[in-house]
């Protein structure tokens, strides 16, 4: 798309946009159509409605958005536009806000906007409608508008990544695709980038990460993406699950497995994530790391009860196959920890169908042994809609990890509590870092909603992680 900005409307667009909150519809339609001839029942800028009319030589139309909308609902309502109704767009768009629109909100506007050009139908015959050519006219009278509309831009690109990154088929996604997406990120961005192949990771003891990729034909990849700025003055730890697909292992899953090209969901927030920050030069210094693998079946994979090594020291007693996504997040925190001084550390993975038993498909479940990152990550996600809520770390939750055999085991094989055990799982891989938070976003990465007749990945993490961290500058 390509974009302009104006104070004034001086367009004769085919399409002209209007959002209208509720509260001032009257007198946003009375400022933008010059009548009040609109009837209410009609359109009163009530929430997720919109109406057509043709105004001269423009097709106009209005969006309502409610009284007081949150970040997340503007998004959706201008992502609509372009991915429910793209007939009504042609060559040219004018978005015209009114004054009552803050900065914050001009940008949900234009992400979804952008959003709405997404389509998952990737490898049909007859391509989606395309929009790179799109001319769209952004008018408000905010002060810089410029960088607001480029900022908007660079999210939505970033959210759109991680929507690929989850959505494309395994057989594109392997580890291999994640570490040239990685490489090809540090060559364009002011970024160092590293990818350890199976020999290199063996040789940084990167053994419960090896042990899951032991089954399949796709070498796994270490990947480690080192950001930084010459005036941080705060470092941030990043680690995302990126287990590209998930049979299960020997312990096989025996329903849903199709949908399993998504277990990598925290790995496509983190890689988005890390994008955004090189492309707008945040003053924070960022390491990222994505250790992705495929948990599949054949002659070498890993067996239920064996005892494997991890690069934190602890030996491991594999109690499930299929509790896979912590072995290498353990493995990932370890390294992290072991070498970068970060301040704090967030991981983010699709681990338990226990904290969508909890929590529903409505937020994440956020561990944390850190009430200020703790609260600081559920305050951003309140801000952006990507909400999360705390759950304990007790000890007593930890003593269900007790192995007889070896140091900890994978999996405490009981139907209770299964995300706090995990949680539990991954702390003893922290090396007792004072600041660590686990986001487990099995509920959110990917599911059923209104852009899609399937499940497809949601972004989630990306808007989060940039709220956080810009609320931490």
């Amino acid at each position: 798309m390509q974009f302009k900005t104006n104070p004034k409307n001086t367009s004769t667009s085919a399409l002209r946009i209007i959002p209208v909150f509720e509260e001032n519809s009257e007198e946003t339609l009375r400022e933008k159509l010059g009548f009040q001839g609109l009837s209410s029942v009609l359109f009163s800028g009530k929430k997720d409605s919109s109406y057509s009319l043709a105004l001269e030589k423009n097709l106009i139309l209005l969006i309502g958005l409610g009284k007081t909308p949150e970040y997340k609902a503007i998004e959706n309502s201008f992502r609509r536009i372009l991915s429910k109704n793209p007939e009504l767009v042609e060559k040219e768009v004018l978005i015209d806000f009114s004054d009552s629109f803050s900065g914050e909100q001009v940008e949900a506007a234009l992400v979804g906007f952008q959003l709405g050009s997404y389509s998952i139908g990737f490898y049909k015959k007859e391509k989606a409608k395309e929009y790179s050519k799109l001319k769209v006219e952004v008018i408000t009278t905010l002060g810089k508008a410029k960088s607001l509309v480029e900022r908007a831009g660079k999210i939505a690109a970033a959210k759109m990544e991680a929507l690929k990154l989850v959505d494309l088929p395994p057989n594109k996604i392997t580890p291999e695709y994640l570490g040239d997406w990685a490489k090809s990120l540090g060559k364009k961005a002011k970024l160092d980038v590293k990818v350890f192949d199976s020999k290199k990771a063996k040789s940084e003891g990167l053994d419960a990460f090896l042990a899951v990729g032991r089954g399949s034909a796709k070498d796994p990849k270490f990947i480690i993406l080192e950001y930084r700025h010459p005036k941080a003055k705060f470092h941030l730890g990043l680690v995302g699950k990126g287990v590209t697909f998930d049979t299960g292992g020997l312990n096989v899953k025996t329903q849903g497995m199709h949908h399993m090209k998504s277990d990598m969901g925290g790995a496509a927030a983190v890689l988005a994530t890390t994008q955004l920050v090189a492309e707008m030069e945040l003053p924070i210094n960022l390491t990222a790391i994505v250790p992705a693998v495929e948990n599949a079946v054949d002659k070498d994979a890993y067996l239920p009860s064996e005892v494997i090594g991890s690069h934190a020291g602890l030996s491991i007693e594999v109690i499930d196959t299929d509790a896979e996504g912590r072995l290498i997040l353990a493995d990932g925190l370890s390294y992290l920890v072991k070498n970068y001084k970060t301040d704090q550390i967030i991981d983010l993975a699709t681990l338990t169908g226990s904290s969508i038993g909890t929590f529903g498909f409505e937020c994440a479940a956020l561990f944390s042994n850190d009430g200020n990152l703790s609260h600081g990550l559920q305050q951003a996600g309140e801000e952006v809609g990507e909400k999360s809520w705390p759950l304990p770390l007790w000890d007593n939750y930890g003593r269900e990890m007790d192995s007889e055999i070896a140091d900890i085991k994978n999996y405490h094989g009981k139907p209770f509590a299964g995300a706090i055990t995990a949680a539990k799982f991954l702390q003893a891989f922290t090396h007792e870092h004072p600041a660590w938070a686990h986001l487990d976003i099995a509920g959110v990465a990917f599911g059923d909603g209104e852009f899609s007749k399937t499940k497809t990945g949601t972004a989630y993490g990306v808007s989060l992680l940039l709220r956080y961290i810009e609320n931490q500058l």
